[in-house]
């Protein structure tokens, strides 16, 4: 996991091509204004989701985890929270190969609050639990990035 803001990127220059190519792409793009939906970026090596929703209590989320991509989220608007763990501390379900789906359970271990410009890298050895509320329910956007795993 790596947790940082868009900001102090430079910080980061250890972050593989792809990732950097993703912060490239959101500095030259106006995501914020973006319509919701899925946008290739270099066909399925890259590509972005643009979510919105409302956060929840932690009760109504689930634990997910992936095995082809990392996920880049990069917070457009509003506050959320994001509960994190690594994958050999909880129970792994069975993996859903077309989703690139890993399906877990067990407790954070930690979280991090994303709110405008903050980011989360995660890795496949790290569980995350997204649309947490903070103080209260929020609606967010946010982009994610999908960046194959080679």
């Amino acid at each position: 996991m790596i947790f940082g803001n868009k900001n102090n990127i430079k910080e980061f220059n250890y972050l593989e091509e792809n990732i950097k190519k993703c912060f490239e792409y959101a500095n030259n793009n106006d995501l914020i204004n973006y319509d919701k939906g899925s946008y290739e970026i270099e066909g399925k090596d890259i590509f972005l989701n643009i979510v919105e929703y409302e956060t929840v209590t932690p009760e109504e989320r689930f634990w997910e985890a992936h095995r082809n991509y990392l996920d880049l989220h990069l917070m457009l608007n509003g506050k959320e929270q994001i509960d994190i763990n690594f994958i050999n501390n909880m129970e792994q379900k069975d993996f859903v190969e077309k989703d690139d789906f890993l399906p877990l359970e067990g407790e954070k271990n930690s979280n991090v609050i994303l709110n405008q410009g903050d980011f989360l890298i995660c890795y496949p050895s790290d569980a995350h639990r997204t649309a947490i509320l903070v103080d209260k329910p929020c609606k967010i956007k946010k982009a994610i990035f999908k960046i194959i795993i080679k």
